[in-house]
């Protein structure tokens, strides 16, 4: 299910030569930390952008109920990312997830612990979706409050996508996904920008390689992956806005060679974390406010790009 009110017009390709439109997809993973829910919200606002937010389920319980979730593999209430520190922080975050939805944002599952899957079983990854559904529809309850009129609807039906943590993918993932009908994975990586593989019941987009700094290397198109070039994993806010014009070069150059060219979507994924003195995110707003608003340029959600790249095929259902 998608969201009324996207708040992003279509665009309308250049008649010159009925190019398509420029996809951008901007993705966080996590979607725990609640001061970056409203930077990242009033970044939308501000550019027209909407964003697809990858949330680990853990985060929707308090460190008292931390024994409820049960990773494959793992004891009761363990988490590679930790829990909430209070039902406060949950009912906090679960507002921000609703007005996010509402906004015309979308939602999909990063699963619940931010474990490593490879190795899991179809089955494996059946239950850590189960854990994740659960979670989801009794949030609000689960906390002490009352879930807003429609939050049902949106548990059940509007998660159709997920990014698997590392981006570790494997077969036992993916008959898990088809299993449960989930319209799109978002766990690959490719040299490039490719489209979107659409042969397969769920669709898989990858995050491509892009070049990035003096000497043009690739490295995906994620800030965490920036990080550990840039500084080995280790913050180093002294040179922050070093880093934060190297990422934002990396991205200007990567949508322009698109823009100019294929016009294939270009994906960028974030966590909800600021590295290195907030580096990536300071570089992102800065490029989603000089480019959602472009001529033939939509900044959108997984969900609608897959609407929009099947509309323009003429293969939408």
């Amino acid at each position: 299910m998608v969201a009324a009110g996207l708040g992003v017009m279509a665009s309308t390709p250049s008649t010159a030569d009925e190019r398509p439109e420029q996809l951008v997809l901007i993705s966080f993973d996590g979607a725990h930390d609640n001061a970056l829910w409203d930077r990242s919200l009033e970044m939308a606002n501000r550019s027209g952008a909407r964003f697809t937010y990858f949330l680990s389920c853990t985060f929707l319980m308090s460190k008292a109920e931390r024994r409820s979730y049960h990773a494959p593999g793992h004891s009761a209430g363990r988490s590679n990312v930790g829990f909430a520190q209070d039902q406060a922080e949950v009912l906090t975050r679960l507002g921000h997830i609703w007005s996010a939805y509402q906004s015309g944002n979308e939602i999909g599952s990063h699963g619940c612990g931010h474990f490593d899957g490879k190795n899991w079983s179809k089955s494996d990854w059946l239950a850590e979706f189960s854990q994740f559904d659960a979670a989801l529809a009794n949030a609000w309850s689960n906390n002490g409050a009352d879930a807003p009129s429609g939050w049902a609807r949106f548990a059940k039906s509007a998660i159709t996508g997920f990014r698997a943590p590392y981006l570790s993918t494997s077969d036992g993932l993916y008959a898990a996904l088809e299993a449960r009908h989930f319209e799109y994975d978002a766990s690959g990586v490719s040299h490039g920008p490719v489209s979107p593989d659409f042969t397969r019941p769920t669709a898989r987009f990858a995050l491509p390689l892009i070049p990035e700094g003096p000497k043009q290397r690739r490295i995906i198109a994620m800030d965490y992956n920036m990080f550990v070039r840039h500084s080995g994993g280790l913050e180093n806010p002294s040179k922050s806005n070093e880093f934060e014009e190297r990422a934002l070069d990396a991205f200007r150059a990567a949508f322009k060679a698109e823009y100019s060219g294929k016009r294939r979507p270009l994906q960028l994924g974030f966590h909800f974390v600021e590295m290195n003195g907030g580096a990536y995110w300071n570089a992102l707003e800065r490029f989603a406010e000089e480019t959602c608003g472009r001529p033939d340029v939509a900044c959108v959600t997984y969900q609608e790009a897959i609407r929009r790249l099947k509309q323009s095929d003429g293969s939408a259902s």
